[in-house]
């Protein structure tokens, strides 16, 4: 059986969702430059890869959570994913917007939790961690028992594996950074020389001595 990290790096390379550009790189909010830009919410459009993804979601949550009791989705790309993959497993879901609402009932929270409930956070992609962090405290202040967390793909950056380790927090990833490096490489979407430049990026994303061909 194929492994499944393979098998969804190859899904995502095939819609493209996966953008590599080495020499012109990517800006993230944070101020970061990137080689590579993952939009998982590609998987949305393209039935087979959504298919593939949110029954990996479903193995992987009764694989490494089997307590879970409510699935919350990350506001708002993580919403979709859990809303999927708890219909395949028969559980309740919910999600966790980035601040209160200024109207209504402000809540934070969406979705029905009861302090105690067993939560797993189901977000699309892990970079430096931040964003998912912050919906785990959310969780916690309203009395929840985090389990941990299951996403589409993890950059695995140093910083955001100490922050998530920090916040004692597990994150379980369908598929990472250095298995879409090997697959994109072996199926022709990079050359195998920029490998090492993609590496050299997510081993020190503030040394950018790998843009414009430096090795």
């Amino acid at each position: 059986m194929t492994d499944i990290k393979t098998t969804i790096a190859k899904d995502l390379l095939k819609i493209k969702a996966v953008f590599f550009r080495p020499n012109e790189p990517f800006t993230w909010a944070s101020g970061i430059k990137s080689p590579v830009y993952c939009d998982n919410r590609l998987t949305l459009t393209a039935p087979e890869v959504r298919n593939d993804v949110e029954n990996a979601l479903a193995e992987t949550i009764k694989e490494y959570y089997p307590e879970a009791e409510v699935l919350m989705g990350t506001s708002t790309a993580g919403i979709a994913h859990a809303a999927i993959t708890a219909h395949i497993l028969g559980m309740p879901m919910g999600y966790v917007r980035s601040g209160n609402k200024d109207h209504g009932r402000q809540n934070r929270i969406e979705g029905k939790l009861d302090a105690g409930d067993k939560v797993v956070i189901v977000e699309d992609l892990i970079s430096t961690g931040g964003s998912v962090i912050e919906v785990a405290e959310a969780l916690r202040e309203a009395g929840a028992e985090v389990l941990g967390i299951v996403s589409i793909f993890t950059y695995g950056m140093q910083k955001g594996l100490d922050r998530l380790a920090a916040a004692d927090l597990k994150n379980i990833s369908l598929t990472n950074f250095d298995v879409i490096a090997k697959v994109a490489a072996e199926t022709g979407y990079i050359e195998e020389a920029d490998i090492a430049r993609l590496i050299a990026f997510r081993n020190n994303p503030s040394d950018e001595s790998w843009i414009g061909g430096a090795k």
